[in-house]
């Protein structure tokens, strides 16, 4: 059995026996979700339901991060060193989202922490990161163009503005799509499927390690998340599965192939955006509802046709993903 299968494996069986140890305690404690009134309606019965799961995300994802960054500091001290960075990006993301969901549903303030905030945490984290790449671990600042097999050289002083604009619209737009049962998390972990699976194809050992890492506790975390949801994430699991995505595709020198096969948090974010200058230019609503998947909600699909159609244009939009490197 392959160490990538026994990495994914390990993470499943962890992050489903977090799960099943989470799960009660955080409805013990009636740490539930509150749906918005201006929301569809069919939501308003999901009031109650536990929220801020993404703590079982962060807290398998730490467990088998540091198992593994031991295992492998005995005979690949570069592996396991290489492995920091990563872990950093995804867990500091996670632990912002945690804040912000801590004041929502903890403290019973419904804004969260400020936009502002949240974005400024959000840019230390990224700075930290992108500073980690390029200066510490000598990444350098190339990007591959998808589908011409060229790599363009940047100059730092564009490569860091550019390399932060990735990683926060990767994570917002993450954010966005996650509003259904089980959308986000099988988006995501089919996007972040992709992305290991070009670290197989480009022997990036670090990258392999950390995407099956994440992948497995993402498939626990799903066995309660898909539709009806037994828990939702939560800002802390949606920045934290965005955090490691745009992590893991800077690493690989990939995030233009993220609007090829993130095309679903992509088209999320552009119909939110299309609906506010829509609505400001003629006071109607270009969709029923934004994000996209509330539109084909109000449209008469059910939540399992949703997920479904758009993990599959996920899929479809990440072999293609594949062939483009």
């Amino acid at each position: 059995m392959s160490f990538q299968v026994k990495i994914l494996l390990l993470s499943f069986v962890t992050s489903t026996i977090i799960s099943i140890v989470i799960i009660p305690c955080l409805r013990k404690l009636k740490i539930g979700q509150s749906e918005r009134e201006l929301g569809p309606k069919s939501h308003l019965g999901k009031s109650g339901t536990p929220t801020m799961g993404g703590i079982i995300l962060i807290v398998s994802t730490l467990i088998l991060s540091a198992f593994l960054y031991f295992d492998y500091s005995a005979d690949e001290p570069e592996i396991a060193t290489r492995l920091l960075p990563m872990i950093f990006v995804t867990i500091g993301f996670g632990i912002v989202g945690f804040v912000d969901d801590f004041k929502k549903v903890i403290l019973r303030n419904t804004d969260g922490i400020s936009p502002r905030a949240k974005m400024a945490g959000l840019l230390a984290i990224s700075v930290i990161y992108v500073g980690m790449l390029v200066f510490v671990f000598k990444n350098g600042c190339d990007i591959y163009i998808p589908f011409l097999d060229k790599n363009l050289d940047l100059p730092v002083w564009l490569y860091i503005p550019f390399a932060l604009i990735v990683i926060v619209a990767t994570t917002n737009a993450v954010n966005l799509t996650d509003g259904i049962d089980g959308l986000s998390t099988s988006v995501t972990t089919i996007i972040l499927t992709c992305l290991t699976v070009i670290s197989i194809i480009f022997s990036v050992k670090e990258t392999t390690i950390f995407g099956c890492i994440v992948i497995g506790c993402a498939l626990g975390f799903l066995l309660f998340n898909l539709h009806p949801a037994h828990i939702f994430m939560g800002d802390t699991g949606s920045l934290l599965l965005g955090g490691a995505i745009a992590g893991i595709a800077l690493y690989l020198k990939l995030p233009l192939l993220l609007l090829v096969v993130a095309i679903i948090p992509v088209i999320e974010t552009l119909s939110v955006i299309i609906q506010v200058v829509y609505y400001k230019k003629t006071k109607k609503r270009f969709f029923k509802m934004a994000p996209l998947h509330h539109h084909f909600e109000l449209s008469g699909w059910n939540e399992n046709k949703v997920v479904t159609m758009f993990s599959l244009v996920t899929l479809i939009a990440s072999i293609v993903g594949v062939l483009a490197v």
